[in-house]
């Protein structure tokens, strides 16, 4: 088998995979992270606090918790079904700028080392 038609069955076997293989991976990664909040182990669950504490004030965290966990579990779901892309893609970005807010509202949490970098 020459190198070519090699190449041309691997690069074949990436587009067949490579959308499949992806989906599967977002899956993992938001089920997993929606599970760690369900059952209290999410190492972002004081970060996640302090924003609520910050922007949300109709609930109680606990319920805004769970509700956000299986947010996630659902977005990770819903990622496996090719015909659920068009759902799950603005509630992806909904999740993404939930998960960007810290950046803006808690830059020393997040970036420690800026702390450093302001006391200068």
């Amino acid at each position: 088998m020459n190198t070519t038609r090699l190449d041309h069955e691997f690069i074949h076997f990436l587009r067949r995979t490579s959308i499949p293989f992806g989906r599967f991976a977002i899956f993992v990664v938001y089920v997993w992270f929606g599970m760690l909040k369900i059952v209290g182990l999410s190492p972002a669950g004081p970060l996640v606090h302090h924003l609520f504490d910050a922007t949300i004030h109709f609930m109680s965290f606990n319920t805004f918790y769970i509700l956000f966990a299986w947010f996630e579990v659902l977005i990770g779901i819903m990622f496996i079904f090719p015909k659920l892309t068009r759902w799950v893609i603005p509630l992806l970005f909904i999740h993404m700028v939930t998960t960007f807010l810290p950046l803006v509202f808690f830059r020393i949490i997040t970036f420690p080392s800026l702390s450093i970098v302001n006391r200068l």
